[in-house]
């Protein structure tokens, strides 16, 4: 009889973690959601306080039958889906399908798929959340009703195959207004006038220093007029500050930020953005990745202050406290903690420059000398 089931509902989850349990267990995947909704009924009995009626789909049943067998033969089953609701209801439908006894059954919840992480999760189960399975229930029912109650609107009113949604409806309507905004908005040409000094640094070659002028210019003429009265105009330092520069890194990342940041750096969808982190995950590189928490484990912070230390010494490493608006269930808010790197001091000095104003087709460039020590000064008309 084998001693220990863990069922999990991703197969390269289930390598991963195999690894790290022992003989004593055996680890399976359930490929997601074992059952649904009935695809082409609306099954769910409004009359009867929204009941769901669900059914194990064709390509499924195999995989339960499995589960099934394997079950019967264990002393005891770790439900380990995700902790999310998703997660939950999977661990619910497997409980109620396979038909497992409260006391041979046992949750278990990690956030980073490490053997520090699985081993401590085992030593401290859990039952099944209902409040987070009658949540999925509930974002599920809602879905059939709003897709199967509008749709045939659309097919209507609009073309056949096009589908409505509890979130997606709303996203459209929302992109509709924004759409309809931008086409109204009337737009007021103005100039911009940003001025290119050329300094000598410290070997004397001559590098570019940009400055804009702080308000904008309405009218071509008034640019013209501005332009003019550079020509006889002196640029002087007055005076140079040094100060600290310090860098200090992003919050680690939440689900929106990092999908945020694959779309503006490397161009990457939503989907392929869930996707590449769900196998990041699975293969124990990165943390779990639907969440709004930037709270790193205790795994986490550690081995990065140990590294931090050992390669740039023990005055880069600081814990970093983030004032966020997360949750508990009790509804208290709790602050984040996270390490980062003390970045070293930058100082800038600035010497003798050229400048050259330009906006749009209109460019004028003239030479000036400042004495060394003094702060960039415009003359304005």
């Amino acid at each position: 009889m084998q001693k220990n089931l863990v069922i999990v509902e991703s197969p390269a989850k289930a390598k991963t973690i195999e690894k790290f349990l022992g003989k004593d267990y055996k680890v399976l995947s359930s490929y997601g959601h074992i059952r649904d909704l009935k695809k082409k009924e609306f099954s769910i009995d409004i009359d009867k306080n929204f009941k769901p009626h669900y059914e194990i789909p064709g390509d499924k049943k195999k995989v339960v039958e499995e589960l099934k067998a394997e079950a019967k033969e264990a002393e005891t089953v770790w439900l380990a889906s995700d902790e999310d609701r998703e997660g939950e209801a999977i661990a619910w439908h497997l409980y109620e399908v396979l038909k497992l006894k409260p006391e041979h059954t046992k949750r278990i919840v990690f956030h980073e798929i490490t053997k520090s992480a699985i081993l401590k999760a085992i030593e401290k189960p859990r039952n099944i959340d209902i409040n987070l399975v009658d949540a999925q229930q509930a974002r599920r029912i809602l879905d059939r009703i709003v897709g199967f109650e509008l749709s045939p609107v659309l097919w209507r009113k609009v073309k056949p195959a096009l589908s409505a949604g509890r979130v997606q409806s709303v996203a459209v309507r929302l992109i509709v207004e924004r759409e309809r905004e931008v086409q109204a908005f009337q737009s007021e040409a103005s100039y911009r006038v940003t001025a290119v000094f050329l300094v000598p640094d410290t070997d004397g070659k001559l590098v570019e220093m940009k400055a804009e002028l702080a308000r904008r210019i309405k009218t071509k003429a008034e640019a013209q007029k501005f332009l003019e009265s550079c020509k006889s105009a002196t640029f002087t330092i007055n005076d140079i500050s040094t100060r600290p520069l310090k860098k200090s890194p992003s919050a680690p990342f939440t689900t929106s930020t990092l999908q945020q940041e694959a779309a503006r750096k490397l161009g990457f969808t939503v989907a392929q953005t869930m996707m590449i982190a769900q196998r990041l995950y699975e293969s124990g590189k990165i943390t779990y990745m639907r969440t709004d928490s930037v709270n790193l484990s205790e795994l986490a912070v550690n081995s990065s202050k140990v590294v931090i230390a050992d390669l740039m010494g023990e005055r880069y490493v600081y814990p970093r406290h983030f004032a966020t608006q997360t949750k508990t269930r009790d509804g208290s808010v709790y602050a984040e903690t996270t390490y980062q790197i003390n970045w070293p001091e930058a100082v800038v000095t600035y010497q003798q420059f050229d400048v050259r104003w330009s906006f749009k087709d209109i460019q004028y460039s003239k030479d000036f000398l400042a004495e060394k020590g003094k702060a960039v000064e415009q003359a304005t008309e």
